[in-house]
């Protein structure tokens, strides 16, 4: 049986490693799948989650009690939208001369447009059905694992995530109809 986050993160601010190691094993794996489908990137994911941890050893106070994966949520995607907003404002790095065989300039430019469209329409959703289909889905984790992680019973869980897809379908449908 695993401790309370809150118990774990006071733990934290008291300097104990051992409370760490366990935030640490309870979470990475949220992280870095959250840091991993944001940037589309293995080596920048990791660079995120070990930033994400720094800052809980480094700032602890930082989290003062709560929804701990969802605070560890926003924490994730906060860092990851930095290094996408980083990305952006240099040039990641000239065209390519060829692209790979099978792939047209349009399909990639039609997959980058495809992408902020839908990052737009998953960040205009509810929080809670935002960082319910985050972590189902960015993350990697089951409902159940969801429900565990947030408290949250498994049924609303659940729901969050149709009523939040549902709402994404929606708004990806009028995006294309424009």
């Amino acid at each position: 049986m695993s401790e309370d986050a809150d118990v774990l993160m006071a733990r934290v601010r008291e300097r104990d490693p051992e409370a760490f190691e366990s935030i640490y094993d309870l979470h990475h794996r949220l992280v870095y799948g959250i840091a991993s489908r944001m940037l589309d990137d293995a080596t920048a994911a990791e660079d995120v989650t070990q930033s994400v941890f720094l800052k809980i050893w480094n700032s602890p106070g930082s989290y003062r009690s709560g929804n701990f994966a969802a605070w560890l949520v926003r924490v994730t995607r906060n860092r990851s939208l930095d290094v996408l907003r980083a990305r952006a404002t240099r040039s990641e790095s000239p065209l390519p001369e060829s692209l790979p065989e099978g792939e047209s300039m349009e399909d990639a430019a039609v997959a980058r447009f495809d992408a902020q469209r839908v990052r737009r329409a998953l960040a205009a959703l509810p929080e809670e059905q935002r960082l319910a289909i985050e972590m189902g889905f960015f993350g990697g984790i089951t409902h159940e694992e969801i429900a565990r992680s947030t408290g949250t019973p498994l049924g609303t869980v659940k729901t969050r995530i149709r009523a939040g897809l549902q709402k994404l379908r929606g708004a990806l449908d009028e995006t294309v109809t424009v």
